[in-house]
């Protein structure tokens, strides 16, 4: 693993933006269908990669329904093993990001276990917890959300290589107001992240109590916040 200059600017940093398509939200019983992998080179779209997966089973009617991927399309497709080595060598020695980070590298960490390889050592930005902290009054955080917010051009939601390519747009818009070396900016966003989950906690927690018959009913919740998750 290379050693990344903490003080250096990391919009001149390489940097790689991943998304997946996955059958369900549970790594540890669910697979990736398709991989997208795109790399910006001082703000612009240097290389735009991507792959169908096949998962080894049917992939669920919602999810056919979220992506537009069936069975069909992935008949001939190599598993993610097949692929495993080309992901390995994209993301490593870069700054990995992802709009939701921990659902990607979730997934990847997973992945690559099954593989027989080990999840490369990068930093790694999540425009998610910046939208968040950033824009407390959205509407919605959602990437398609998001990007009609600011105005940036979603081709094709939910497929891996446009989501991808529209979270790095994202982050490059956002990047307009965090610290522009990479040290202050992990620093920053680790804190804005860790006060988001203690909100989130705090919130689970008060469903928690409301549910229980002993305890008072809770209040709506401020339609500021829908959309958070």
């Amino acid at each position: 693993m290379i050693q990344f200059d903490m003080s250096a600017p990391w919009r001149e940093l390489p940097l790689v933006v991943m998304d997946f398509e996955t059958t369900g939200l549970d790594p540890a019983a669910h697979r990736v269908i398709e991989v997208g992998i795109v790399r910006f080179e001082r703000g612009e779209v240097a290389e735009r990669w991507g792959t169908l997966v096949q998962p080894g089973f049917p992939i669920p009617d919602e999810v056919v329904g979220i992506t537009s991927i069936t069975d069909e399309m992935l008949r001939d497709k190599p598993t993610f093993r097949d692929v495993a080595w080309e992901v390995y060598l994209r993301l490593r020695d870069r700054v990995v990001v992802a709009y939701n980070l921990p659902f990607d590298m979730g997934f990847l960490r997973s992945e690559f276990t099954r593989a027989g390889l080990s999840t490369p050592e990068v930093p790694g930005l999540d425009p998610l917890v910046w939208a968040r902290a950033l824009i407390p009054n959205a509407r919605s955080r959602k990437l398609g959300a998001l990007c009609e917010l600011l105005g940036i051009d979603l081709r094709q939601a939910h497929r891996a290589v446009d989501d991808a390519e529209a979270a790095g747009r994202v982050l490059l818009r956002l990047g307009e107001k965090v610290p522009p070396t990479l040290g202050e900016l992990l620093a920053l966003q680790k804190s804005w992240s860790d006060e988001q989950e203690r909100a989130f906690a705090e919130k689970r927690g008060r469903k928690g109590a409301a549910a229980s018959p002993e305890a008072p009913a809770a209040p709506a919740p401020d339609q500021r916040q829908r959309g958070l998750f």
